[in-house]
Parts: structure tokens; sequence; C-alpha cells
């Protein structure tokens, strides 16, 4: 099974060797589930010639905010919409969830209660994962229609659903904790409030949740492939 890595931002530059870019790092947290990957870097506007170029599409987090003006979110918010519209799976991480809410009519903003840094606790239904964030902006407003599958006190909307084959999840389950080392020291001194990062340091080496959420996002890929395919 192919998916398609719709990259929209890049790693800060001391970062992308090791632990890697953003598509590495999903490349690494999907591993093992016989999966091919492709990316596409739309942030540059190296978009996909078609939406039945991969099984299954996979949308990055990005420094970015979903409501800037930036030339490649048009077009990524109408393939998204195409996608689903075409029963193909679609999974967003952090600006991807954002931007899966809001090409579907959602709103996002800066959240007022400010940032989420390392590792966070979320209600998946009654089960506890422990998952690493970072982000200021939130989904406010959910799609008419979106199914809330997780959420904590600090983030209402931390995972949605949609129809059969969309999800997104805000937190980053393809950040390990080194990962969240070097955005403390290249991004967050100066932006994100130090005693957050003081907190987030203080949790490092603690479990994490992440290939219980790999694997769901695998399931989901491979339970709905073959509907998309029917499309073609």
């Amino acid at each position: 099974m192919k998916i398609g890595i719709l990259q929209t931002g890049e790693a800060p530059e001391p970062l992308r060797d090791e632990p890697g870019d953003y598509p590495a790092l999903f490349e690494r947290l999907l591993g093992g589930q016989r999966f091919d990957f492709a990316t596409w870097h739309v942030e540059a506007m190296a978009f996909p010639a078609s939406i039945h170029e991969a099984d299954g599409w996979l949308i990055t987090g990005s420094r970015h905010g979903v409501y800037e003006d930036h030339s490649f979110i048009p077009p990524l918010e109408q393939f998204i919409r195409d996608a689903l519209g075409a029963a193909l799976p679609v999974v967003g991480i952090c600006f991807g969830h954002q931007i899966m809410a809001q090409a579907l009519g959602g709103r996002v903003e800066k959240f007022a209660g400010g940032w989420a840094v390392g590792a966070q606790d979320y209600d998946f239904g009654g089960e506890t994962l422990v998952l690493n964030a970072w982000h200021q902006d939130q989904v406010i407003v959910p799609p008419e229609g979106a199914r809330v599958l997780a959420r904590n006190a600090f983030c209402a909307y931390a995972a949605l659903g949609y129809g059969a084959t969309g999800l997104s999840v805000q937190a980053h389950p393809e950040f390990e904790d080194d990962f969240i080392t070097g955005l403390i020291e290249t991004r967050g001194r100066g932006l994100v409030p130090e005693p957050l990062l003081v907190a987030a340091e203080a949790k490092m080496g603690g479990p994490r949740d992440s290939r219980v959420l790999a694997r769901r996002i695998a399931e989901h890929f491979r339970a709905h492939a073959r509907a998309g395919s029917e499309t073609r």
C-alpha cells in the first residue's frame, strides 16, 4: 500500500539530518506496516497530479497557521475535499488536523489558553494515551458532522473523525522526546513561555503511546484503501 505524505512544512534545519525531517519521522513511526511512501512537498507547491497517486494520504505538521495567507493552503484544502469525497483515507497530524477541519468548514485559531508542549494526556473515549504535542493553534469549532475522538482539558477537539475515511489528531505521535528537545532549543526559547518548556523537559523519558496511535493510523489506512480504489 502506498501512502502519500503531503509535507506542509520543514523541521528546523539542525534537526533535518537527525532525528530527521517530517516525512522521515512518519516513515519511522509507520515502519514495519508494509507501506511504501512517497512525499510531495506541497508547501513548495509540489502537489500530486491526482488524488489517486497514492492509496492514502497523510498531512504533516507545519510552523504555519492554516488561517495564514500561503499559496499552498487553498489547493491543499481542495485536495482534502476531493480525496475524502472519493473515499480515500486521509490522516492529518497537528497542522494536518487543523487544515482538514478548516477545509471542511471548521474554524482554527490561536488558542487563548496558550501552548501545549511535550507529553500530554488525551482521553480517547475512556482510554488515556500519552502523546507529545507542540502547538498553540487549535480547532475551535469543528466542522458539522465531525466526530470527536479524543480530548483533554486543554484541547477540546484533540482528534476528529470525518465520515468513514478521515482521521486527524492534534498531537504529534511522530515526535519522540529527542525531537521535542530539539524544538525547544531551536524554536521554543523566547517564543513559548519558559515554565512550559521546563515542565516539558521534566517529563522527558516518560512513557509515550505513540506506537498505539501508529497502529490505529495504519489500521485506518488499510481498512479504507479498498473503498477508495473502487472509485478509480
